[in-house]
């Protein structure tokens, strides 16, 4: 079983409000969970309104094919226009 987990930060440069930003974290995970059939959660930042750390999983059973779909959920969340700013992201890949 291989698992491959995305961690994605953003910024919120109009953002004045946690609301607005659960409405922003709320459109990105929607999308990509139903386009991609992955697991995503905001993983931390809770707190704070113009920064968004999202956490995304697939499980797979090849190392290539979880690198591949994380792969392309950061091209679609990078092409998409969201009113977040993507400032990093990393893919780590584990074997079980």
């Amino acid at each position: 079983m291989n698992v491959g987990v995305c961690r994605i930060n953003f910024r919120l440069h109009e953002n004045c409000s946690l609301k607005g930003k659960r409405q922003v974290v709320k459109s990105i995970t929607g999308r990509v969970s139903s386009r991609f059939n992955v697991a995503v959660a905001e993983v931390d930042d809770h707190d704070l309104w113009q920064s968004i750390t999202l956490g995304i999983c697939c499980v797979s059973n090849s190392k290539r094919h979880s690198n591949e779909v994380l792969s392309r959920v950061v091209d679609f969340i990078t092409k998409s226009h969201f009113e977040a700013e993507m400032l990093d992201y990393e893919i780590e890949l584990i074997s079980v």
